[in-house]
């Protein structure tokens, strides 16, 4: 029992259900609705999204055992109460989790890729898996490489909604669209593709900032193993002015969107975005001036993930206010 949960543990299970629920939420408020309003039925079904859902989980916990896989002796440093690799399950066992995961999710991507005539999808989805392992190999260690990855990775799991919109329309205007009918108009992706880059954008510009602000939790067990984060190669002050100056893109970002949801009388959106995004976020910023020790950083990063999650659960007021 003790080595189920310490498994569960090393591969972030809450992370796991936060990108599943991402694209389910993705999917149900703002891709299927753009479908249904064009008269379309999306090839991608309920019961193919959780397979694309299932195939990002296998991937990202196959990243975040090989991370770990890699990271033992930093981790004996950073946060030994928390090592499982070593620990818990063995460098074996953890390498062969690796491997399968990794094999589960490009098989289950190739599948789809043929069902859903998107042939790009295994192919993109391998080069995730391997960029994965080149991160927990090198790019982690160099400066604003591994960050700015683990930020395009995060933003994926939208993204990859978009890219099959995309190869829908393609399809469509080509006549292999299940009940083409060149008569019939295409779906209208105007609407789809702003909201999923909006997203895509502030999932991106999200991970940036708490993948600097754990460079700063964890820069003593970097410095020791010659990592050269940005709080490592530039110094702390430089790290917090960048981190600030992404949280300050953000949140004049969201003043915008905030404002242009009540130009449209969404009152309990404008509400929503203040409270439960805008305002921690302002917390944040606020936090960091102050941050000194790896506990400090760690609430900052603790918090950054739960703004993640208010802001994916904004999703429901597209279906709200359709």
């Amino acid at each position: 029992m003790q080595t189920l949960k310490a498994f569960f543990r090393l591969i972030r299970w809450p992370n796991l259900l936060i990108i599943a629920l991402t694209q389910f939420l993705f999917y149900y408020c703002v891709m299927r609705p753009s479908y249904t309003a064009s008269g379309w039925i999306p090839a991608l079904g309920w019961g193919r999204l959780g397979l694309l859902a299932l195939a990002f989980a296998c991937m990202a916990a196959a990243g975040y055992i090989i991370n770990d896989y890699f990271d033992v002796n930093i981790d004996l440093v950073n946060k030994p109460d928390r090592l499982i690799v070593d620990r818990y399950i063995s460098r074996r066992w953890a390498m062969w989790w690796h491997g399968m995961l990794s094999l589960a999710g490009v098989a289950i991507s190739v599948y789809l890729g043929i069902v859903l005539h998107f042939y790009l999808l295994p192919l993109l989805n391998f080069a995730c898996v391997g960029l994965l392992f080149l991160y927990s190999v090198s790019l982690k260690k160099r400066l604003l490489s591994g960050n700015i990855l683990v930020s395009i990775l995060t933003s994926w799991a939208i993204g990859v909604l978009l890219w099959i919109g995309v190869n829908d329309d393609i399809l469509h205007h080509l006549g292999m669209l299940a009940g083409a009918d060149p008569a019939k108009p295409g779906v209208n992706y105007a609407r789809f593709a702003r909201i999923g880059v909006l997203y895509c954008s502030f999932s991106f510009i999200l991970s940036m900032i708490r993948e600097v602000i754990k460079d700063m939790e964890d820069t003593e067990g970097d410095a020791r193993y010659g990592c050269r984060t940005l709080p490592i190669a530039w110094g702390f002050t430089t790290a917090k002015v960048f981190t600030g100056t992404w949280i300050v893109v953000l949140l004049g970002a969201l003043t915008f969107v905030t404002i242009y949801v009540l130009y449209f009388k969404m009152y309990f959106s404008a509400v929503y975005l203040a409270a439960a995004i805008i305002l921690p976020l302002l917390y944040v910023f606020r936090g960091l001036l102050s941050a000194r020790t790896p506990k400090d950083f760690h609430r900052l990063s603790t918090l950054v993930k739960i703004i993640m999650l208010t802001g994916i659960l904004s999703l429901l007021f597209f279906k709200y206010y359709a």
